[in-house]
């Protein structure tokens, strides 16, 4: 009898034991899921950052797995710059079983459609990078948005002119007339970064007392070949009088860069967004006088964690830190050789 109820109880123990294990078997450990399915579009493969933050998406999820006993399949979409294009291919992925969308849209107009025919298939969204307005956002509970505020990459551009002129050691005002001529190459027309980018460098430069005379200001839709095309014809125009040039991101500032370098040129300074890896080479080479770190490491980690909260019913801040309920911004840092260093871009 003794023997029995011995036996009896290492049964019980050892029930216990298989139930336990079982139960902890993944970090969401009261979801049975442990594939998720993440569909990524992105408005065009070609920009130098989009196709940075990409791979760091594809970082950020196999770290994901090994940290939380995840399967994370990513497909990723190629819209060309084309919204009609970027549509069909969300159209198909919401009917193949995705588990959530991340999307950064061609159009951050165009938004609501999408929300709709993904709050019909039931599946969660996050934007990234084009932030659409706050209206499409808020259209279901289960759409949010990863990315930067425009309007600090901007100031921190900014901040570097300001930097540059007060430490006197870069010769800005060249002619000695008290101002600095520059020239401006600006993104897609219309689009909030470009806006927002162009008038918050600007602004944080003339609140500091700095003085500046636009000599032009031409759209380059964030390509280098059409900022290499666009400052030929400000060289050609204003020659040696360019003392600055302000750049929306980075590709068109390295197309600057091609475009002085061509003509035999003194390269003035220029300055880019984003830090990208080409940017940072030149800037290493002292031909990129700045640029303006976008933390596409730390967006990507915020994508997939969020993504993961959502595809397995979490809530979202308990794995994201989230502001107004539905965006998670990561800040701008500005950067030149100075602290270059200090600035993890692995």
């Amino acid at each position: 009898m003794r023997r029995i109820l011995l036996l009896n109880k290492i049964l019980i123990i050892f029930i216990f034991i298989i139930i336990f294990c079982s139960c902890d078997s993944n970090t969401y450990s009261d979801n049975a899921v442990t594939e998720i399915k993440i569909g990524v579009f992105l408005y065009t493969k070609d920009d130098t950052f989009i196709s940075t933050l990409q791979s760091n998406l594809e970082k950020a999820a196999r770290n994901k797995e090994i940290s939380d006993n995840l399967k994370i399949v990513i497909n990723s979409f190629d819209g060309k710059g084309n919204q009609t294009v970027q549509n069909e291919q969300i159209s198909k992925c919401l009917e193949q079983n995705y588990d959530v969308l991340c999307i950064n849209l061609v159009d951050r107009t165009v938004a609501a459609p999408i929300v709709d025919k993904a709050k019909t298939a039931d599946i969660p969204i996050v934007f990234f990078n084009r932030e659409p307005v706050k209206e499409d956002i808020e259209r279901w509970e289960k759409v949010y948005y990863v990315g930067a505020d425009a309007k600090n990459s901007g100031e921190k551009q900014g901040e570097i002119v300001v930097d540059m002129y007060n430490s006197g050691k870069y010769n800005l005002d060249k002619n000695g007339d008290g101002k600095i001529q520059y020239v401006m190459l600006e993104g897609e027309q219309g689009h909030q970064d470009t806006l927002l980018r162009t008038e918050y460098a600007i602004k944080t430069i003339t609140n500091a007392g700095i003085q500046l005379e636009k000599l032009a200001t031409e759209t380059a839709n964030w390509q280098r070949s059409q900022g290499a095309s666009k400052t030929s014809q400000f060289i050609e125009q204003f020659g040696d009088s360019i003392e600055l040039v302000l750049s929306n991101n980075d590709d068109m500032a390295l197309g600057a860069i091609d475009a002085f370098a061509s003509e035999n040129k003194k390269i003035p300074v220029i300055l880019g967004v984003d830090c990208t890896t080409p940017a940072v080479e030149e800037l290493r080479n002292g031909r990129l006088s700045g640029t303006v770190f976008g933390d596409f490491k730390g967006q990507a980690k915020s994508i997939i964690d969020l993504s993961c909260a959502l595809a397995l019913g979490k809530n979202p801040k308990e794995y994201v830190e989230l502001e107004n309920g539905r965006y998670v911004m990561h800040p701008y840092i500005s950067v030149t050789m100075e602290n270059l260093y200090k600035i993890d871009l692995k």
